[in-house]
């Protein structure tokens, strides 16, 4: 019997005595001597507390240090070890064609077309018969998903095995990027990946005709697309930009990007926040901004503009900064000859289109709520862009009066 069951029948324990009812304290004292007793004499059999922690597992292991080199080397032999036990439990082009056998085998008829489909009867009997290493993709889960509109209950042989094709592609990619986590912490450093791809570029067909001398700058774009965002990215224009061949981006040069019609203003705010090098941007550098400029209807892009915008670092815009980058604009109308534009009548699109929760300022997830933020930021630091919202209900006509001339041909 342990000291907390003793502790509850003396308690419990009615005073029949001729003593008096003992008081609410005196039952708190002596419930406290109780415990002190008998928590006293549980401790009291362990040998010392430091016994006691040796029962808690192990939950902490140091990375050898640099100079630990033996310790590194058991380290990177016992993951590689790990990814190759990994890799083995991967179904390969035997074991798959055993599967697209066993279900070709077992497909229920009546044919979709000239697709197999199969119940979830045969379902679970080519699950027993492919092997413990099939066991993870014949489940009651995996059938459901793939299970849409038959009237038989079936799902469709080859969009199982796809499934599967797809699960183990994907298993397999990462088990060849953990290959490459040369700190193993479980993710990829820039360099790591850097590696990985610089590798990859010979096994890609689509990149037969590469030349070697670009093999870094195509390594160095796919990286920041990765850290970025994994986007798209459509960039060409790096080299013809770099006038004097030195590898970097001076703002004059940068100002030719894209129809050349950024504003000053916002190019200075880009040298004055993004890492340069003597005043010039690199290519990882040009790369961010790319990004940015070119998925502009994207949180992260827009995190990367909105930081360029905040001109007095206050986590939010308002009326003096949207008139600080939009006075640029107006020069840039004035120099191409163009209808000024009051900023007033700017400024209340702007706050309409972005309905903030402070009629005052416009933060980030504002921009980012409005599905606005794309259109407001070209609206402030790229005149075409501006010129192009302003004009956009007599561009949609001239589209579709165009559309109808060729109809009519």
């Amino acid at each position: 019997m342990d000291w907390k069951e003793v502790l509850r029948r003396r308690l419990a324990t009615p005073n029949n005595g001729p003593n008096k009812k003992k008081s609410e304290q005196e039952l708190k004292d002596e419930e406290m001597d109780l415990f002190t007793k008998y928590y006293s004499k549980w401790k009291g059999g362990r040998k010392n507390t430091n016994e006691f922690y040796k029962t808690i597992p192990r939950f902490y292991y140091r990375l050898p240090a640099e100079d630990e080199v033996l310790l590194q080397k058991l380290r990177e032999e016992s993951r590689a070890v790990f990814l190759q036990r990994k890799s083995r439990e991967l179904l390969d082009n035997e074991e798959l064609q055993n599967l697209w056998f066993l279900l070709d085998k077992h497909q229920t008829p009546p044919m979709i077309g000239e697709e197999a489909m199969i119940n979830y009867e045969n379902f679970l009997k080519v699950g027993e018969k492919a092997g413990p290493k099939c066991k993870q993709f014949f489940t009651a889960k995996v059938f459901a998903k793939l299970l849409h509109t038959d009237s038989y209950g079936r799902i469709s042989i080859m969009q199982f095995f796809n499934y599967v094709m797809r699960k183990v592609w994907l298993h397999q990619t990462r088990i060849g990027l953990s290959l490459y986590d040369v700190a193993g912490q479980g993710y990829l450093r820039e360099s790591d990946l850097e590696n990985y791809i610089l590798e990859l570029i010979p096994t890609l067909p689509q990149l037969d005709g590469l030349e070697k001398s670009f093999y870094s700058f195509y390594v160095c774009t796919a990286v920041r697309k990765f850290f970025f965002f994994l986007d798209p990215l459509r960039t060409g224009q790096y080299l013809n930009l770099d006038k004097d061949h030195n590898g970097m981006l001076s703002k004059e040069e940068l100002s030719r990007y894209g129809t050349a019609t950024m504003t000053n203003v916002f190019l200075d705010r880009v040298f004055q926040e993004c890492l340069t090098y003597d005043g010039e941007m690199d290519y990882k550098t040009y790369l961010d901004f790319v990004l940015a400029l070119e998925n502009r209807k994207e949180p992260a892009a827009l995190q990367y503009i909105f930081k360029l915008l905040d001109i007095e670092n206050k986590g939010y815009l308002n009326v003096f900064s949207l008139n600080y980058f939009f006075r640029a604009i107006q020069e840039l109308m004035k120099i191409h000859g163009q209808d000024p534009v009051s900023f007033q009548d700017v400024k209340d699109e702007i706050f309409d289109m972005v309905k903030p929760k402070d009629p005052l300022k416009i933060s980030l997830q504002d921009l980012i709520n409005s599905n606005q933020g794309d259109t407001v930021t070209t609206i402030l630091i790229d005149l075409n862009g501006f010129w192009t919202y302003e004009n956009r209900e007599a561009l949609v006509a001239n589209d579709n009066e165009n559309s109808a001339d060729l109809d009519d041909t």
